[in-house]
């Protein structure tokens, strides 16, 4: 268990969306937030102890954003890796420079991050990687999008293995509302199911990090589709082509 009231906890993605609402939620909290992100401007909105401009598709950026956290605070207690990018159609129209910035931004970065902090993270600490409904399930159209997901959910389970005294959890939201769609290249037009706010995906983040449960889908009952894709997966994608 671990208790966020003056926990140092390393966020990144913090500029927009899920990671700003984490941001805020943590500190709301007691949590001493170091908020990192591509959006130095959006950052200094962001209610937080500390920012740093970083850009995760360089590789050295994942260990000099938990050497500043270290740096600036004297510790590290948790690790939320949030910042991610996305794109929609079909693999054959995209750019290569865009796959290898969806593996690095989405992939190599929360690897590199993981290994970073762990040789530095207070006991009990933890890591959380936000993942997606797409890792689990596989989502047509995007499909370099949910093999990086995949990979993470993969990475962390493993990972579980290895390390103690430190939990590592995965939270896999499905759609929610934030600018994620708009830079993706596709907006998001179904009527079902609606997206859900950001600070819902925050509180499950949250949940991640003090209790240390291993994933959390959310919403809920997007677990079920989630379990039958991994158990009868001919039948989830006969109903997934059915009912789109």
């Amino acid at each position: 268990m671990i208790e966020l009231d003056g926990a140092v906890v390393l966020v990144t993605g913090a500029s927009h969306g899920i990671g700003r609402a984490v941001a805020r939620a943590l500190t709301a909290r007691g949590a001493v937030v170091v908020a990192a992100g591509r959006d130095e401007a959006a950052l200094a909105e962001v209610a937080a102890a500390s920012t740093v401009a970083s850009d995760l598709s360089d590789p050295v950026a994942p260990a000099a954003l938990v050497e500043t956290a270290v740096a600036r605070h004297g510790s590290l207690t948790a690790v939320v890796a949030s910042a991610g990018i996305g794109w929609a159609g079909p693999v054959a129209d995209m750019d290569p420079a865009r796959i290898t910035e969806l593996v690095d931004v989405n992939l190599r970065a929360p690897l590199l991050l993981a290994r970073a902090a762990l040789p530095v993270l207070r006991r009990p600490g933890a890591l959380v990687f936000l993942t997606s409904i797409a890792g689990l399930v596989g989502v047509p159209g995007e499909t370099v999008y949910s093999v990086t997901k995949a990979g993470l959910e993969t990475f962390a389970a493993l990972l579980r293995e290895e390390v103690e005294d430190v939990t590592v959890s995965t939270v896999a939201p499905g759609a929610v509302a934030t600018g994620f769609f708009d830079t993706r290249g596709v907006p998001y037009e179904r009527g079902f199911p609606r997206p859900i706010p950001a600070e819902q995906v925050a509180a499950a983040v949250l949940d991640a990090i003090t209790t240390g449960r291993e994933r959390r889908v959310e919403p809920r009952w997007l677990g079920f589709p989630a379990r039958l894709s991994a158990t009868a997966p001919r039948t989830y994608r006969a109903l997934a082509r059915r009912f789109s």
